[in-house]
């Protein structure tokens, strides 16, 4: 089962977050999504783990509780709704003068 961990703290480390859900069972994967730009912790990444009760026993004893600092909000991830990219004006029906219609 993926799991969405959230509200982490910036400080929060894979292997702390890892190590958390280890608790509960085995992890095959964890992630924690970072700036593109700066490197750092978006404070939101995500946890595979392949037995599905341990993954519903690791939800249950880690959403809501402190990690690091920070109340956790832990979930079964959603699958990816793929956004449309905006280009160069948006997309919003504009016109290529600007928006004014003539």
């Amino acid at each position: 089962m993926n799991i969405y961990a959230g509200n982490l703290s910036r400080d929060l480390t894979e292997s702390e977050l890892k190590e958390a859900f280890e608790a509960f069972g085995v992890v095959s994967s964890v992630s924690i999504i970072k700036d593109r730009y700066t490197g750092e912790s978006r404070g939101f990444g995500f946890v595979e783990m392949p037995n599905q009760e341990e993954a519903q026993a690791a939800i249950n004893g880690l959403n809501g509780k402190n990690l690091k600092g920070r109340t956790a909000t832990v979930n079964e991830a959603r699958p990816r709704q793929d956004k449309p990219r905006s280009g160069f004006g948006g997309g919003r029906g504009r016109s290529s003068a600007g928006g004014r219609r003539y």
